[in-house]
């Protein structure tokens, strides 16, 4: 696993912990951030990444545990951390009927940058993003992957050194979602550490350092490609064959497979016994008159090992 520089740490958790009553909705998570890096943080719907990013923005105050982002404790000095990060949340949350300039003017005020410096920050932001000559447009005429660039520019205006980002490109076509990415990437290079939530793999693999959180714990923490390496249990076996759904029923059914899944046309079965369960995936689906095309062990994909890690 990646090592953080103690001395480059813009985030520190340590056992974080929020309960609603008897509801543990995060249960003593620790990690680190660096600084100017990507770090992604996975996991389902109700799995606690929500409720811990409010707690890294000193909204919530945790029931046990601690944090310090920037510097700055998350509980103790919560006004003085929120001025100094960004956010671009997954629900676009600019005005429509406003113009880009004027959005970014509103937002430009609100984070206290004014005269000259605002207008040095704005030209340098909407030019970063793609947006430099659509100062006129009404916002609500753009499209959704231009908004999310928007989006980010208003949340860039002040220089924050901390970014976070909620499912930023939900719902954004595949170019966009790339064009985006390369934004990001842009901001890690000069320094600014980005926190972001994505439910694409694929852009999970853009991280520098992933964390999958599962019923409130972390289940898995590491670069993709260490967790993909080193933190899978069992090994994965591929599956083309005809009638895939009717395949994965027969397979789910068997109980020495740990888990079954359909990406695509294929299967993939994960097991820490292929050699004794490979023969047995076989039977049962010429028993049921149903063509394997192949069978093939592969290497896991984040998917895989997220999926294992939270069944586990």
């Amino acid at each position: 696993m990646a090592e953080v520089d103690p001395a480059s740490k813009t985030i520190v958790a340590n056992r974080l912990t929020k309960q609603f009553g008897r509801f543990t909705a995060v249960n003593q998570v620790s990690f680190e951030v660096a600084r100017g890096e990507i770090f992604g943080f996975l996991g389902p719907n109700g799995s606690g990444k929500t409720t811990t990013i409010r707690m890294l923005l000193g909204l919530l105050h945790p029931s046990s545990g601690s944090a310090t982002v920037l510097g700055y404790d998350i509980v103790h000095h919560a006004d003085a951390l929120r001025r100094n990060i960004g956010y671009v949340s997954q629900r676009f949350s600019l005005y429509p009927d406003l113009t880009v300039l004027e959005n970014v003017n509103f937002y430009g005020r609100a984070y206290q940058v004014w005269g000259s410096r605002l207008t040095e920050r704005r030209h340098a932001a909407l030019e970063l993003v793609g947006l430099d000559g659509k100062e006129s447009v009404l916002t609500g005429n753009l499209a959704g992957g231009f908004k999310q660039r928007l989006s980010l520019a208003t949340a860039i205006l002040h220089e924050p050194p901390l970014l976070f980002l909620d499912e930023p490109t939900a719902g954004v076509d595949p170019v966009s979602r790339r064009d985006f990415w390369r934004l990001l990437y842009q901001l890690a290079q000069r320094g600014t550490t980005i926190f972001v939530t994505t439910h694409y793999m694929d852009e999970a693999e853009q991280c520098h350092r992933l964390a999958f959180i599962h019923d409130g714990r972390l289940v898995a923490m590491g670069t993709p490609s260490d967790i993909k390496e080193n933190q899978m249990h069992g090994r994965v076996v591929e599956i083309d064959c005809d009638v895939p759904g009717q395949a994965l029923t027969i397979l789910r059914s068997l109980d020495h497979l740990d888990e079954v899944a359909l990406y695509g046309s294929v299967i993939h079965v994960v097991s820490d016994d292929l050699g004794r369960h490979q023969p047995l995936i076989q039977d049962a689906l010429q028993k049921a008159g149903i063509a394997v095309n192949s069978m093939i062990v592969i290497p896991p994909s984040l998917e895989d090992v997220f999926i294992a890690r939270a069944r586990a």
